[in-house]
């Protein structure tokens, strides 16, 4: 039986994240790609809007005006993830699907 949250596409979470050119933990925002078993596949967030990425504003439900940076992404646990703070809209789900499957493809 499982147990704790049910985590799916386009959650926003704050979550403890480890950065990969250090041993350095921050707490950070971060858009939930998927979860299975406890492992959680996130997009890292930035309040650098001058990075590449998709735009998440605080009408959206940001704390402020943000990126969704589809090139930073990472597998938490479950355990690492400090609350949900909010679910992006279907449009901008559908959109984040887009962006990642477009990267993911092959190119000839």
């Amino acid at each position: 039986m499982r147990h704790g949250n049910v985590y799916r596409l386009g959650d926003v979470v704050l979550a403890e994240i480890q950065f990969t050119d250090t041993f350095e933990v921050k707490t950070r925002p971060a858009v939930v790609l998927f979860e299975e078993y406890g492992n959680i596949v996130v997009a890292g967030i930035t309040s650098n809007t001058e990075m590449n990425g998709i735009p998440l504003t605080k009408k959206e439900g940001a704390i402020k005006d943000s990126i969704i940076k589809i090139n930073y992404i990472f597998t938490i646990s479950e355990n690492m993830i400090k609350k949900k703070l909010f679910a992006l809209s279907q449009a901008k789900r559908e959109f984040v699907v887009k962006e990642l499957v477009q990267r993911l493809q092959f190119t000839k």
